[in-house]
Protein backbone atom coordinates (compact mmCIF):
# COMPACT_ATOMS: atom_id res chain seq x y z
CA UNK A 1 0.00 0.00 0.00
CA UNK A 2 1.47 3.44 -0.93
CA UNK A 3 2.32 5.80 2.40
CA UNK A 4 -0.27 8.62 1.91
CA UNK A 5 2.16 10.96 2.87
CA UNK A 6 4.16 10.55 -0.70
CA UNK A 7 5.06 12.95 -2.92
CA UNK A 8 3.52 11.30 -5.23
CA UNK A 9 -0.11 12.34 -3.17
CA UNK A 10 0.37 16.13 -3.05
CA UNK A 11 -3.12 16.49 -2.43
CA UNK A 12 -3.17 14.25 0.71
CA UNK A 13 0.15 15.73 1.85
CA UNK A 14 -0.82 19.13 2.11
CA UNK A 15 -4.44 18.64 3.74
CA UNK A 16 -2.73 16.26 6.41
CA UNK A 17 0.07 19.07 6.96
CA UNK A 18 -2.56 21.49 7.99
CA UNK A 19 -3.31 19.54 10.79
CA UNK A 20 0.33 19.72 11.67
CA UNK A 21 0.76 23.07 11.04
CA UNK A 22 -2.10 23.93 13.61
CA UNK A 23 -0.65 21.90 16.19
CA UNK A 24 2.21 23.89 15.95
CA UNK A 25 0.49 26.63 15.89
CA UNK A 26 -1.29 25.79 19.39
CA UNK A 27 2.04 24.74 21.13
CA UNK A 28 3.69 27.66 20.34
CA UNK A 29 0.93 29.62 22.19
CA UNK A 30 0.16 32.05 19.40
CA UNK A 31 -3.58 31.22 19.77
CA UNK A 32 -3.98 32.66 22.91
CA UNK A 33 -6.10 35.68 23.81
CA UNK A 34 -4.40 39.15 24.03
CA UNK A 35 -6.66 40.72 26.26
CA UNK A 36 -4.69 43.94 27.54
CA UNK A 37 -3.68 44.32 23.96
CA UNK A 38 -8.05 44.90 22.78
CA UNK A 39 -8.52 46.60 26.08
CA UNK A 40 -5.99 49.10 25.63
CA UNK A 41 -6.55 49.72 22.13
CA UNK A 42 -9.86 49.95 22.55
CA UNK A 43 -9.49 52.32 25.49
CA UNK A 44 -7.20 54.18 23.13
CA UNK A 45 -9.35 54.53 19.94
CA UNK A 46 -12.45 55.58 22.37
CA UNK A 47 -10.14 58.51 23.92
CA UNK A 48 -9.22 59.62 20.39
CA UNK A 49 -12.67 59.45 19.05
CA UNK A 50 -14.16 61.80 22.30
CA UNK A 51 -10.81 64.39 21.95
CA UNK A 52 -11.24 65.02 18.00
CA UNK A 53 -14.72 65.84 18.61
CA UNK A 54 -13.53 67.68 21.55
CA UNK A 55 -11.28 69.24 19.46
CA UNK A 56 -14.54 69.91 17.16
CA UNK A 57 -16.18 71.74 19.70
CA UNK A 58 -13.25 73.64 20.41
CA UNK A 59 -12.25 74.76 16.85
CA UNK A 60 -15.38 75.84 16.27
CA UNK A 61 -16.21 77.40 12.54
CA UNK A 62 -13.06 77.28 11.48
CA UNK A 63 -11.51 75.77 8.11
CA UNK A 64 -9.07 74.32 10.64
CA UNK A 65 -12.00 71.56 10.98
CA UNK A 66 -10.98 70.35 7.92
CA UNK A 67 -7.55 68.22 9.43
CA UNK A 68 -9.55 66.43 12.29
CA UNK A 69 -11.95 65.00 10.27
CA UNK A 70 -8.97 63.31 8.08
CA UNK A 71 -8.12 62.46 12.16
CA UNK A 72 -11.55 60.96 12.92
CA UNK A 73 -11.45 58.98 9.70
CA UNK A 74 -8.43 57.06 10.85
CA UNK A 75 -10.32 56.35 14.80
CA UNK A 76 -13.35 55.57 12.57
CA UNK A 77 -11.43 52.52 10.48
CA UNK A 78 -9.83 51.74 13.39
CA UNK A 79 -13.63 51.12 14.88
CA UNK A 80 -14.41 49.05 12.13
CA UNK A 81 -11.18 46.76 12.71
CA UNK A 82 -11.72 45.85 16.17
CA UNK A 83 -15.00 44.98 15.01
CA UNK A 84 -13.88 42.96 12.49
CA UNK A 85 -11.59 41.54 15.41
CA UNK A 86 -14.79 40.82 17.80
CA UNK A 87 -16.56 39.38 14.97
CA UNK A 88 -13.90 36.26 14.31
CA UNK A 89 -13.60 36.36 18.16
CA UNK A 90 -10.20 37.51 18.33
CA UNK A 91 -9.98 39.65 21.64
CA UNK A 92 -11.72 37.00 24.20
CA UNK A 93 -11.95 33.90 25.33
CA UNK A 94 -16.03 34.28 26.10
CA UNK A 95 -18.35 34.38 22.77
CA UNK A 96 -20.87 36.75 24.12
CA UNK A 97 -17.80 39.30 25.52
CA UNK A 98 -16.54 39.19 21.65
CA UNK A 99 -19.61 39.66 20.29
CA UNK A 100 -21.01 42.50 22.67
CA UNK A 101 -17.78 44.26 22.17
CA UNK A 102 -17.78 44.02 18.41
CA UNK A 103 -21.52 45.44 18.36
CA UNK A 104 -20.73 48.37 20.35
CA UNK A 105 -17.14 49.64 19.12
CA UNK A 106 -18.58 48.89 15.30
CA UNK A 107 -22.06 50.40 15.85
CA UNK A 108 -21.54 53.31 18.31
CA UNK A 109 -18.09 54.23 16.91
CA UNK A 110 -18.16 53.20 13.04
CA UNK A 111 -21.82 53.14 12.46
CA UNK A 112 -21.13 49.85 11.26
CA UNK A 113 -23.57 46.63 12.13
CA UNK A 114 -21.90 43.40 13.51
CA UNK A 115 -25.06 40.93 11.98
CA UNK A 116 -24.69 42.44 8.52
CA UNK A 117 -21.21 42.32 8.40
CA UNK A 118 -20.20 38.79 10.01
CA UNK A 119 -23.07 37.51 7.61
CA UNK A 120 -21.37 38.61 4.67
CA UNK A 121 -17.46 38.18 5.69
CA UNK A 122 -18.02 34.42 7.08
CA UNK A 123 -19.43 33.49 3.46
CA UNK A 124 -16.11 35.12 2.51
CA UNK A 125 -13.72 32.86 4.48
CA UNK A 126 -15.17 30.18 3.85
CA UNK A 127 -14.98 30.36 -0.24
CA UNK A 128 -12.57 33.48 -0.81
CA UNK A 129 -12.15 34.26 -4.25
CA UNK A 130 -14.83 31.26 -5.57
CA UNK A 131 -17.10 32.86 -7.85
CA UNK A 132 -21.17 33.12 -7.02
CA UNK A 133 -19.71 32.26 -3.62
CA UNK A 134 -17.70 34.69 -2.31
CA UNK A 135 -19.74 37.90 -2.08
CA UNK A 136 -16.64 40.23 -1.92
CA UNK A 137 -16.64 39.27 -5.88
CA UNK A 138 -20.45 39.17 -6.12
CA UNK A 139 -21.70 41.71 -9.00
CA UNK A 140 -21.95 45.37 -8.54
CA UNK A 141 -20.57 48.48 -9.87
CA UNK A 142 -17.31 47.15 -9.87
CA UNK A 143 -17.14 43.38 -12.29
CA UNK A 144 -14.78 41.30 -10.72
CA UNK A 145 -15.43 38.31 -12.69
CA UNK A 146 -14.82 38.49 -16.64
CA UNK A 147 -18.10 36.85 -17.72
CA UNK A 148 -19.96 39.46 -15.57
CA UNK A 149 -18.56 42.23 -17.88
CA UNK A 150 -19.76 40.91 -21.23
CA UNK A 151 -23.15 41.45 -20.90
CA UNK A 152 -22.62 45.16 -20.13
CA UNK A 153 -23.63 47.96 -22.13
CA UNK A 154 -23.58 52.16 -23.26
CA UNK A 155 -22.05 53.91 -20.02
CA UNK A 156 -22.16 50.67 -17.73
CA UNK A 157 -19.75 49.20 -20.38
CA UNK A 158 -17.24 51.94 -20.71
CA UNK A 159 -17.65 52.64 -17.08
CA UNK A 160 -15.97 48.70 -16.49
CA UNK A 161 -13.64 48.80 -19.42
CA UNK A 162 -12.04 51.41 -17.40
CA UNK A 163 -13.02 50.29 -14.04
CA UNK A 164 -9.73 49.78 -12.22
CA UNK A 165 -8.08 53.61 -13.13
CA UNK A 166 -12.00 54.50 -11.49
CA UNK A 167 -11.49 52.09 -8.29
CA UNK A 168 -9.68 54.87 -6.21
CA UNK A 169 -12.54 57.48 -6.69
CA UNK A 170 -15.10 55.13 -6.77
CA UNK A 171 -13.70 53.61 -3.18
CA UNK A 172 -14.56 56.99 -1.78
CA UNK A 173 -18.21 56.05 -1.87
CA UNK A 174 -17.12 52.74 0.51
CA UNK A 175 -18.12 54.45 3.77
CA UNK A 176 -21.68 55.55 2.70
CA UNK A 177 -22.39 51.96 0.65
CA UNK A 178 -20.90 50.15 3.97
CA UNK A 179 -23.42 52.72 5.94
CA UNK A 180 -26.25 51.95 4.17
CA UNK A 181 -25.70 48.05 3.83
CA UNK A 182 -25.70 47.94 8.10
CA UNK A 183 -28.85 49.44 8.18
CA UNK A 184 -30.32 47.43 5.33
CA UNK A 185 -29.45 44.31 6.44
CA UNK A 186 -30.86 45.45 9.89
CA UNK A 187 -34.38 45.94 8.17
CA UNK A 188 -34.75 42.66 6.34
CA UNK A 189 -37.06 40.37 7.09
CA UNK A 190 -34.60 37.40 8.43
CA UNK A 191 -34.32 37.47 12.56
CA UNK A 192 -31.68 39.30 13.69
CA UNK A 193 -30.28 39.11 17.36
CA UNK A 194 -30.44 42.72 19.41
CA UNK A 195 -32.10 44.39 15.81
CA UNK A 196 -33.34 46.99 17.35
CA UNK A 197 -30.63 47.56 19.22
CA UNK A 198 -27.79 47.42 16.46
CA UNK A 199 -29.75 50.41 14.70
CA UNK A 200 -29.93 52.48 17.40
CA UNK A 201 -26.04 52.40 18.24
CA UNK A 202 -25.65 53.14 13.95
CA UNK A 203 -28.33 55.77 13.33
CA UNK A 204 -27.28 57.40 16.32
CA UNK A 205 -24.02 57.71 15.39
CA UNK A 206 -24.82 58.68 12.07
CA UNK A 207 -26.66 61.80 13.29
CA UNK A 208 -24.29 62.74 15.91
CA UNK A 209 -21.90 62.91 12.95
CA UNK A 210 -24.40 64.81 10.66
CA UNK A 211 -25.66 67.20 13.69
CA UNK A 212 -23.11 68.26 15.76
CA UNK A 213 -20.74 69.42 12.79
CA UNK A 214 -24.11 71.50 11.69
CA UNK A 215 -24.29 73.01 15.02
CA UNK A 216 -20.45 74.44 15.67
CA UNK A 217 -19.41 74.78 11.58
CA UNK A 218 -21.23 77.31 9.54
CA UNK A 219 -22.82 74.75 6.26
CA UNK A 220 -19.90 75.28 4.06
CA UNK A 221 -17.58 74.23 6.32
CA UNK A 222 -19.66 71.32 8.05
CA UNK A 223 -20.49 70.13 4.40
CA UNK A 224 -16.33 69.88 3.70
CA UNK A 225 -15.75 68.31 7.00
CA UNK A 226 -18.59 65.53 7.00
CA UNK A 227 -18.08 64.64 3.22
CA UNK A 228 -13.84 64.56 4.16
CA UNK A 229 -15.06 61.98 6.57
CA UNK A 230 -16.60 59.70 4.68
CA UNK A 231 -14.69 59.88 1.99
CA UNK A 232 -11.25 59.28 3.97
CA UNK A 233 -13.16 56.48 6.05
CA UNK A 234 -14.44 54.55 2.73
CA UNK A 235 -10.99 54.90 1.26
CA UNK A 236 -9.19 53.62 4.49
CA UNK A 237 -11.55 50.67 4.70
CA UNK A 238 -11.43 49.71 1.39
CA UNK A 239 -8.12 50.56 0.44
CA UNK A 240 -6.92 47.64 3.39
CA UNK A 241 -9.34 45.09 1.98
CA UNK A 242 -8.88 45.58 -1.90
CA UNK A 243 -5.13 44.60 -1.96
CA UNK A 244 -5.87 40.80 -0.01
CA UNK A 245 -7.75 38.86 -2.71
CA UNK A 246 -8.03 40.89 -5.92
CA UNK A 247 -5.66 39.48 -8.65
CA UNK A 248 -5.44 36.26 -6.89
CA UNK A 249 -6.93 33.46 -8.48
CA UNK A 250 -10.55 33.28 -9.13
CA UNK A 251 -12.52 29.57 -8.10
CA UNK A 252 -14.82 28.32 -10.29
CA UNK A 253 -18.31 27.58 -8.52
CA UNK A 254 -18.12 24.03 -6.91
CA UNK A 255 -14.76 23.44 -7.18
CA UNK A 256 -13.61 21.09 -4.04
CA UNK A 257 -9.85 22.48 -2.71
CA UNK A 258 -8.02 21.69 0.82
CA UNK A 259 -8.15 24.02 2.71
CA UNK A 260 -4.41 25.15 2.98
CA UNK A 261 -4.80 25.89 -0.74
CA UNK A 262 -8.19 27.25 -0.37
CA UNK A 263 -7.02 30.04 2.11
CA UNK A 264 -3.39 30.68 0.75
CA UNK A 265 -3.51 30.39 -2.65
CA UNK A 266 -6.51 33.20 -3.03
CA UNK A 267 -4.98 35.82 -0.44
CA UNK A 268 -2.34 38.41 -0.85
CA UNK A 269 -0.03 39.75 1.89
CA UNK A 270 1.28 43.10 2.26
CA UNK A 271 4.70 43.99 3.60
CA UNK A 272 5.46 46.17 5.82
CA UNK A 273 6.03 47.65 9.35
CA UNK A 274 4.16 48.90 12.25
CA UNK A 275 2.78 51.47 10.47
CA UNK A 276 1.36 49.61 7.88
CA UNK A 277 -0.13 47.10 10.80
CA UNK A 278 -1.71 49.88 12.56
CA UNK A 279 -3.45 51.28 9.23
CA UNK A 280 -4.27 48.24 7.98
CA UNK A 281 -5.59 46.22 11.08
CA UNK A 282 -3.68 43.64 10.73
CA UNK A 283 -5.33 42.81 7.38
CA UNK A 284 -1.69 42.74 5.64
CA UNK A 285 -1.02 39.23 6.93
CA UNK A 286 -4.30 38.35 5.20
CA UNK A 287 -2.78 34.51 4.46
CA UNK A 288 -1.82 33.96 8.37
CA UNK A 289 -5.48 35.64 8.87
CA UNK A 290 -7.11 33.24 6.28
CA UNK A 291 -5.54 30.32 8.10
CA UNK A 292 -6.36 31.12 11.89
CA UNK A 293 -9.01 33.81 11.49
CA UNK A 294 -9.43 33.59 15.28
CA UNK A 295 -6.01 34.25 15.97
CA UNK A 296 -5.43 37.70 18.14
CA UNK A 297 -4.24 40.41 15.52
CA UNK A 298 -1.03 40.95 17.54
CA UNK A 299 0.03 37.44 17.11
CA UNK A 300 -0.45 37.42 13.04
CA UNK A 301 3.47 38.97 12.13
CA UNK A 302 4.47 36.10 14.86
CA UNK A 303 3.35 32.94 13.36
CA UNK A 304 4.01 34.47 9.43
CA UNK A 305 7.43 32.79 9.79
CA UNK A 306 5.97 29.78 10.42
CA UNK A 307 2.80 29.80 7.98
CA UNK A 308 5.65 30.86 5.20
CA UNK A 309 8.51 27.96 5.91
CA UNK A 310 5.09 25.48 5.44
CA UNK A 311 4.15 26.59 2.36
CA UNK A 312 7.37 26.29 1.16
CA UNK A 313 7.74 22.24 2.54
CA UNK A 314 4.75 21.95 0.84
CA UNK A 315 5.16 23.36 -2.40
CA UNK A 316 2.12 26.01 -1.73
CA UNK A 317 2.71 29.50 -3.34
CA UNK A 318 2.87 31.92 -1.01
CA UNK A 319 2.34 35.58 -2.24
CA UNK A 320 3.64 38.33 -0.50
CA UNK A 321 4.28 42.35 -2.03
CA UNK A 322 4.31 46.06 -1.23
CA UNK A 323 1.46 48.09 -0.72
CA UNK A 324 2.47 50.21 -3.66
CA UNK A 325 2.56 47.00 -5.85
CA UNK A 326 -0.36 45.52 -5.01
CA UNK A 327 -2.54 48.27 -5.69
CA UNK A 328 -1.42 48.01 -9.51
CA UNK A 329 -1.96 44.55 -9.17
CA UNK A 330 -5.41 45.59 -8.18
CA UNK A 331 -5.84 47.99 -11.21
CA UNK A 332 -4.56 45.80 -13.84
CA UNK A 333 -7.03 42.93 -12.64
CA UNK A 334 -10.06 45.36 -12.87
CA UNK A 335 -9.28 46.78 -15.83
CA UNK A 336 -8.50 42.90 -17.60
CA UNK A 337 -11.75 41.98 -16.05
CA UNK A 338 -13.42 44.80 -17.62
CA UNK A 339 -12.28 43.83 -21.49
CA UNK A 340 -13.88 40.59 -20.71
CA UNK A 341 -10.51 38.99 -20.73
CA UNK A 342 -11.34 35.18 -20.43
CA UNK A 343 -10.47 33.23 -16.92
CA UNK A 344 -7.24 35.28 -17.11
CA UNK A 345 -7.22 34.85 -13.07
CA UNK A 346 -7.71 31.30 -12.60
CA UNK A 347 -4.33 29.78 -11.53
CA UNK A 348 -3.13 26.29 -13.25
CA UNK A 349 -2.82 24.67 -9.25
CA UNK A 350 -6.09 24.79 -8.84
CA UNK A 351 -7.38 22.90 -11.80
CA UNK A 352 -5.90 19.83 -10.50
CA UNK A 353 -9.18 19.75 -8.53
CA UNK A 354 -11.52 19.55 -10.85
Amino acid sequence: MSDPNSSTLPRNSVVSSYTDLVAEVRESGLLERRRVFYISRIGLTIAAFLGVWAGVVAIGDSWWQIPLAAILAVVSTQFGFLGHDGAHRQMFSSAPANEWTARIVAGAFAGLSLHWWRAKHNRHHKAPNMIEEDPDIAPGPLAFVPAEAQGRTGFYRWFTRRQGWLFFPLVTLEGVALHIASIRGLLGSAPVAHRLLELALIVGRLLFGLVLPLMVMSLPIAAVFIVTHLALFGMLLGESFAPNHKGMPLVPKGMRVDFLRRQVLMSRNIRGGRFTDFMMGGLNYQIEHHLFPNMPRPNLSKVQPMVRAHCARHGVPYTETSLIGSYGIVIRYLNQVGLAERDPFTCPLVRMYR
